[in-house]
């Protein structure tokens, strides 16, 4: 797992630091307040490679046994192009998003990519696992005030 200077701008590329970002919910001391939220500290604990975030923060139903990240892999950049629901009254919702990454030239496509975090990194991959982009609409659900990732489609 990478350290993060809580003063270091967050993965999620919100602009603030992750201290006031993603890294207080990485740490335990909140929770995401919407589904929007949610992904984006999945996607900051891809980039970060804090597996037992996301396994913590997968629906029970769809949750692997366990996750391994690829170290190789780099989370470089997140957009958000819609969002259905998931916010603080609600108790579903989806996040429609496109995450690039970077892996080291013949280190593979990498385990569990995306921010909402069900598919593989397949979503495109440019040669031999240098440059890839996942698109994904991803769904979640709040339970107990809690939201929780609990699978996504992978867009074309």
């Amino acid at each position: 797992m990478v350290a993060m200077d809580d003063a270091a701008r967050c993965p999620c590329l919100t602009g603030l630091p992750y201290g006031e970002c993603c890294g207080p919910l990485h740490a335990g001391a909140r929770t995401a307040g919407t589904a929007e939220a949610l992904m984006r500290s999945r996607y900051a604990a891809f980039a970060v490679g804090d597996a037992a975030y996301l396994l913590q923060t997968w629906h029970p139903t769809t949750r692997p046994s366990s996750l391994t990240l690829d170290p190789d892999q780099q989370w470089r950049r997140l957009d958000v192009l819609a969002t259905r629901g998931g916010g603080p009254f609600d108790d579903d919702g989806e996040v429609e998003f496109v995450a690039t990454f970077r892996s080291a030239v013949g280190a593979g496509a990498g385990a569990g990519a995306g921010a909402g975090a069900g598919a593989g990194a397949a979503g495109g991959v440019d040669g031999p696992s240098a440059r890839g982009r996942l698109h994904e609409v991803s769904r979640f659900v709040r339970e107990d005030g809690r939201w929780f990732y609990v699978d996504g489609d992978v867009a074309g």
